[in-house]
């Protein structure tokens, strides 16, 4: 196989990325899987794994190329090894679609359901599988780029997964009516049908509503965002100015607002070490009548664990469960630690919290965490979600620095907001931080990086999306199916 024909499948890998945020050009998805299809068509199963990887590689290149900004401008790595380390890892979750194209070639591709059907299936079970191993890395899934499509009202059915599964089997069907002989064109051409029905009828869906308004008041909420920068966060010479920040700006918030929430870490220390700070918040939250919700890292008898918590009108405290390797732990740190300044970040050595948490309750509300990473869980996010009122997530983007990252966090959890059909509440410590409505959509928000005040109001939602009561198991199971139905119907039905 030449060389240019790697060339073209990095290319196209490497522009999947502009189907997402901030881009939005969803139609690049459809293209890139159309021309992934299409190379791996008489590939062997050893070429197909190649292909898989350099595809993979150059996606995770250019949709994940904020993992040098974090390791070099704020992980302390030189350019000279931030560059290796990126690539490396971008390299690492190549091996995923490398492992999806090789079982693809090798066992379901001869066969019109394999090109098709078998192609997409295998597809998301190949984002499933990377949204858990080794802890998991949800990132840049085709569905995401679907949040203000028709395909949009879909998402409260199936979720992300199953809109994934629409991107690659358009993609696929596309490649096979271009490469298939002249007598079986007719399947391509049906499956290209099959794929517009079900975007029309997208349409439809997105007049439906899954769940509807509660009879509570709206809840006035204030969320402060500090602005202040990854380098200045955790330096001892800025804890006192960053208490003063968060202090005076809440201020102007406790008159009018039911509900004040800071972000994750807002507060540079563990909980136990500002307690005396604490209290005098709360003081100042409750002769308003106001609450407090902030994030703080946590201390309970050996662990340190990445906390949310209620500080004033309410109770309730949630660990986060789903940690960022090397950012809040280190894999192997007996072996890593000291090597490099970015195994040893500031507040590297979390440990999970447990996966049977509850709710925060603010006021009679009934509010589901999550802490910034464990957006990106549809299946996390939904299971909290049964019997809440509302949605609520902090982050600390700070990370990011300028990059595409904030963006791309903040559509997933748009997503997260329209799979589950209710508001969102997202907080962070330099943006995006947003109020989003029930069907993904911002409401408001505040400028990233300037340090501000967010005023608005939210409505508590009843019911349930048939994806929040049962999750990406039906797409999982029907994508399982499905690679299993290909692999016997691909003797019996050859293309």
């Amino acid at each position: 196989m030449k060389i240019s024909h790697y060339a073209f499948v990095a290319v196209a890998g490497a522009s999947l990325t502009l189907s997402l945020a901030p881009f939005d050009w969803w139609w690049t998805a459809i293209i890139a899987m159309a021309a992934l299809a299409a190379s791996l068509n008489s590939a062997t199963a050893k070429q197909g794994f190649i292909l898989g990887w350099t595809f993979g590689s150059a996606s995770f290149a250019t949709g994940v190329s904020w993992v040098y900004v974090a390791m070099h401008d704020f992980g302390g790595t030189s350019v000279a090894l931030a560059i290796p380390m990126t690539a490396l890892f971008c390299i690492g979750l190549g091996l995923v679609p490398a492992l999806f194209a090789y079982i693809y070639c090798r066992w379901i591709r001869d066969g019109i359901a394999g090109k098709t059907l078998g192609f997409a299936a295998m597809w998301v079970l190949a984002e499933w599988l990377r949204g858990w191993i080794f802890t998991g890395f949800p990132w840049l899934y085709l569905g995401y780029g679907h949040l203000h499509t028709a395909m949009a009202g879909w998402s409260p059915v199936i979720g992300v997964y199953g809109l994934s599964f629409w991107v690659a089997l358009s993609g696929a069907a596309i490649a096979f009516s271009i490469t298939a002989p002249a007598q079986l064109k007719r399947h391509g051409y049906a499956s290209i049908a099959a794929c517009l029905a079900l975007f029309a009828l997208g349409f439809s869906l997105q007049n439906h509503e899954w769940t509807t308004a509660d009879a509570k008041p709206p809840l006035r909420i204030g969320a402060v965002q500090s602005n202040i920068s990854q380098e200045k966060k955790w330096a001892y010479t800025q804890y006192w100015a960053t208490l003063e920040q968060y202090d005076l700006a809440s201020e102007e918030l406790w008159p009018d607002s039911d509900l004040v929430i800071w972000p994750e870490a807002a507060i540079p220390t563990l909980y136990h070490n500002a307690l005396s700070y604490f209290e005098y918040i709360a003081e100042r939250a409750e002769a308003n009548n106001s609450a407090l919700i902030t994030g703080v890292p946590t201390r309970t008898k050996e662990d340190m664990h990445n906390s949310v918590m209620v500080i004033s009108g309410g109770e309730g405290i949630y660990h986060k469960q789903r940690l960022v390797p090397f950012g809040e732990y280190v894999p192997l740190a007996h072996y890593l630690r000291g090597l490099i300044a970015f195994f040893d970040l500031p507040m590297s050595s979390f440990n999970r919290g447990d996966p049977d948490q509850g709710h925060l309750q603010v006021k009679g509300w009934q509010l589901a965490p999550s802490i910034c990473y464990e957006i990106a869980y549809p299946d996390l996010v939904a299971q909290s979600a049964r019997h809440s009122d509302l949605l609520f997530t902090i982050s600390n983007d700070a990370w990011f620095g300028r990059s595409i990252g904030p963006d791309q966090h903040m559509q997933m959890a748009q997503m997260r907001a329209l799979e589950n059909g209710r508001e969102l509440i997202r907080v962070t410590s330099t943006g995006i931080t947003a109020i989003v409505d029930h069907h993904g959509n911002i409401r408001t928000r505040i400028p990233s990086f300037t340090a501000g005040n967010l005023k608005g109001v939210v409505h508590a939602r009843n019911g349930t999306t048939p994806f929040t009561r049962y999750g990406s198991t039906p797409i999982i199971v029907l994508c399982f199916g499905l690679v299993l139905c290909a692999r016997f119907l691909r003797r019996s039905n050859p293309a």
